[in-house]
């Protein structure tokens, strides 16, 4: 082959299977200094793979006639780099159209790299806490100002405020800007988003409050996807911080063509739900986690079974349905009867009885995964449409109240699924702990550890 491309999971792969050693320098020397490796290499993408990484010298292993890559990635390596190796590399890789470092590159480190990369396409920084003086400050503007071509920051593990002047020059042609890693306050999140006209896609972390999301909604007419990440542990952290209904409310007063989302959120109500389909009918994925489980409409008390209902039924184009708070059968009724063209669906601390999990079951006709957590849900509802499961890829579900004769008898119905068990100690053998059915024209696999039962 003229090209060879190697995809994340095929590296990853034998990155795992040369544990124990010096594994980037190993797989990088194997590949590219053997006479019959791969030196027509286009992609290093080692974002996605656990590394065993104990030195900084495999980027020394390109030989100097390589000049082919295109994607460079190893932003989360947790160690040092050799860095005249790495801008060797990428002054020969003309290319180059993807690099994203780690957090160990420092700001001097990413200005000299811009300058010899200044047509990428994305850019992914590290660490951007250090002070800069006034001169570093000015090549590093400039730097990003020649970027002309530049589509996609990410990075920002830690930044400052000072810092983001920086960027401001490079933000004219993004479409897509990844804040996830960093705990902007609202302020510098209106200030960069000033100037990002053509932003399609967002995503946050909840420290922006809703002030910083009224900013999203001012600025950004043609944002088409929003993410906002808790900046602690929903579920263990006390919440200090965060966004309600009026920040997603704002984004969708201003982004008419939202039409996907990720939201976590101290709290919601039906009728702010209500309204936001209303502004955004053409939601695909709909993913609302209210980080209090169980929490009802703050303001009425209710349970939040209209919120979904809203949903379900206003936006026909729907293919994933996350659902959080105070939910009723009624919910699940509403997602069989409505959601026709709901794919994905994750239910968690939900429902009254199993005949919430069989509306859905019997309903939504193209649903293909399914994954569900400590709900109520147990052997009726399981068993309620085998013939549902001929048409889906996989369910999952933890935490309910599925015993091992409801998962025996399932197996038995259907052998061509394949039904785990993964049981927890202290288990009294009678409750199915965490479930597992998929369907694999492989069959069941060989390699399942001994606390997974295979029925």
């Amino acid at each position: 082959m003229d090209v060879i491309f190697i995809s994340i999971f095929f590296l990853g792969f034998f990155l795992w299977f040369l544990t124990g050693i010096s594994l980037m320098y190993h797989f990088i020397k194997l590949c590219l200094v053997d006479a019959c490796g791969l030196r027509s290499l286009t992609e290093l993408d080692i974002q996605e793979n656990d590394i065993d990484h104990k030195s900084g010298k495999w980027l020394s292993c390109f030989p100097e006639n390589f000049m082919s890559l295109e994607v460079l990635n190893f932003a989360n390596l947790d160690s040092d780099v050799n860095f005249v190796a790495l801008e060797r590399l990428v002054s020969r890789c003309k290319s180059l159209k993807v690099l994203k470092v780690n957090e160990n590159i420092t700001l001097e480190q990413l200005h000299r790299l811009l300058v010899l990369a200044p047509h990428l396409r994305e850019l992914g920084t590290g660490s951007l806490l250090e002070e800069l003086t006034p001169r570093q400050h000015s090549e590093l503007k400039s730097a990003f100002n020649n970027c002309k071509n530049l589509n996609i920051l990410s990075g920002f593990y830690e930044v400052t405020s000072i810092f983001l002047p920086v960027l401001y020059p490079a933000c004219t042609n993004l479409t897509f800007l990844n804040l996830s890693y960093a705990a902007l306050r609202s302020d510098e999140l209106s200030n960069l988003l000033i100037h990002c006209p053509l932003l399609q896609r967002l995503w946050v972390m909840d420290s922006v409050e809703d002030e910083g999301l009224e900013a999203v909604g001012s600025n950004c007419p043609l944002l088409e996807e929003l993410r906002v990440f808790p900046a602690s542990d929903p579920f263990e952290d006390e919440i200090l911080h965060g966004v309600t209904e009026t920040g997603f409310l704002a984004v969708s007063y201003g982004c008419k063509k939202l039409h996907y989302v990720l939201y976590f959120c101290r709290q919601m109500t039906n009728a702010a739900v209500a309204t936001i389909v209303q502004n955004c009918p053409d939601f695909t994925h709909f993913r609302l986690c209210i980080m209090n489980p169980r929490q009802p409409d703050y303001q009425t008390g209710e349970p939040m079974d209209e919120a979904f209902g809203a949903v379900v039924k206003t936006c026909t184009k729907l293919r994933r349905l996350a659902v959080s708070g105070l939910l009723t059968d009624l919910t699940f009724e509403y997602i069989g009867k409505y959601a026709k063209n709901l794919e994905t669906l994750s239910v968690a601390f939900a429902g009254s009885s199993d005949w919430g999990m069989e509306c859905v079951l019997k309903g939504s006709p193209k649903l293909r995964k399914l994954e569900i957590r400590d709900c109520p849900f147990g052997n009726a509802a399981l068993l309620s449409s085998f013939s549902k499961y001929e048409s889906m890829r996989s369910l999952w579900m933890s935490g309910c109240k599925v015993t091992m004769d409801g998962c025996r008898m399932l197996a038995q119905e259907m052998p061509r699924l394949n039904v785990e068990v993964i049981r927890e100690c202290g288990n009294d053998g009678c409750q199915a702990d965490k479930l597992y059915v998929y369907r694999s024209v492989a069959g069941p696999r060989k390699d399942a550890p001994p606390f997974v039962l295979t029925l």
